[in-house]
């Protein structure tokens, strides 16, 4: 065989093969990641639609995990007959869910949450828990009530993560600040501990004319009942148009890894969650944008070929569980939606 053609074939296979592995670009030019991590896709594991009282009659999504005892809770949200509002689901095996209903209730005409409870991301000090979720003075008209900005963060607490949660209106966690990279949405997210001071990863967002750009931050604290301190400068650039987090921290390897739901955009300009994205770093304070890689999108999701939504990570023995909202086959609509369950061995590796 001629050697130059032999080349030249080689180079035609590689690109074939770099092409389809590649994330393929966006209309705008937002970053893409550029590798895979491996992960299998299990399916629906909570449908929505059936929850106690029409809780979440037009979908669930955003699922939050967390485990006490032999015994999973599972918050979500239910976009049900009143609104956006956190349900909870619970289990002892991550795939048969019993639904226990609403755990929170939408505060009253005026206040920050009268649209949405939702959302919640808790930790345990003492014996306490500590709830910090979304809530909103905004949404669209019924049926949907599909939140609206401003985002901001709330506080509840409670002896159990069964409830009763008792709300804080006094507490302002993550007030929103204008000229910062926050100004319309301050979200909660996953918490780290870390000596006496603890870490959450909140979601942050800004507007510039039509334009949202999102990102995630660092905020701290040593009170859960007081204001948190926020970080000058977000963990990533605003146009990594990312959003929501759960971070997991692998013994093994020494690393730790943040798992975000991605916002794409299709070629009518319309943005949509379409995959999970996880970040990962040596060192909790300092992360690189160029250190990801998608997870879970239409390419391997067994049932979701439009939007994936929130992820939420927790370990069971040696693979990590994730469980995700999404809608069934190509929609890209916020309702609708069902959580999955998909795995990951133990150690994280890239795939390619």
């Amino acid at each position: 065989m001629n050697r130059t053609r032999g080349i030249s074939l080689l180079a035609f296979f590689l690109l074939s093969v770099l092409s389809l592995n590649a994330q393929p670009g966006y209309v705008d030019g937002r970053p893409v990641a550029h590798h895979r991590m491996a992960c299998r896709d299990e399916g629906i594991v909570l449908r929505y639609g059936d929850g106690p009282d029409s809780c979440d009659t037009y979908g669930a999504r955003e699922a939050v995990v967390n485990q006490e005892g032999d015994r999973y809770y599972l918050f979500y949200d239910g976009a049900g007959k009143d609104g956006w509002i956190a349900c909870l689901a619970e289990s002892r095996d991550l795939r048969n869910w019993t639904k226990r209903g609403l755990v929170l209730e939408l505060g009253k005409p005026g206040s920050n949450d009268a649209k949405s409870a939702s959302s919640p991301w808790v930790i345990k000090e003492n014996d306490t828990w500590h709830m910090f979720y979304v809530g909103t003075p905004n949404a669209t008209p019924p049926p949907y009530r599909i939140p609206a900005f401003p985002y901001l963060t709330m506080k509840a607490q409670s002896r159990s993560l069964a409830g009763p949660w008792k709300k804080q209106y006094d507490v302002v966690a993550l007030p929103p600040k204008e000229n910062s990279f926050y100004t319309v949405t301050s979200s909660p997210g996953f918490i780290v501990r870390q000596g006496n001071e603890y870490l959450q990863f909140f979601s942050g967002a800004t507007q510039e004319g039509k334009t949202i750009k999102r990102t995630l931050g660092i905020a701290r604290t040593k009170d859960l009942n007081a204001s948190w301190k926020i970080d000058e400068k977000p963990i990533f650039p605003l146009d990594e148009q990312v959003e929501n987090s759960s971070v997991f921290f692998d013994t093994k390897t020494k690393t730790w890894y943040l798992f975000t739901n991605h916002i794409g955009i299709n070629s009518k300009r319309e943005e949509y969650t379409d995959a999970i994205w996880v970040y990962w770093t040596k060192d909790l304070n300092r992360w690189r944008s160029e250190d990801k890689a998608i997870v879970l999108d239409a390419t391997n999701s067994i049932w979701a070929k439009g939007t994936i939504g929130m992820p939420t990570v927790i370990q069971v023995g040696n693979r990590l569980a994730l469980l995700y909202d999404a809608a069934e086959g190509p929609s890209t609509s916020h309702m609708r939606r069902s959580i999955g369950l998909a795995w990951m061995e133990l150690p994280l590796k890239l795939s390619h």
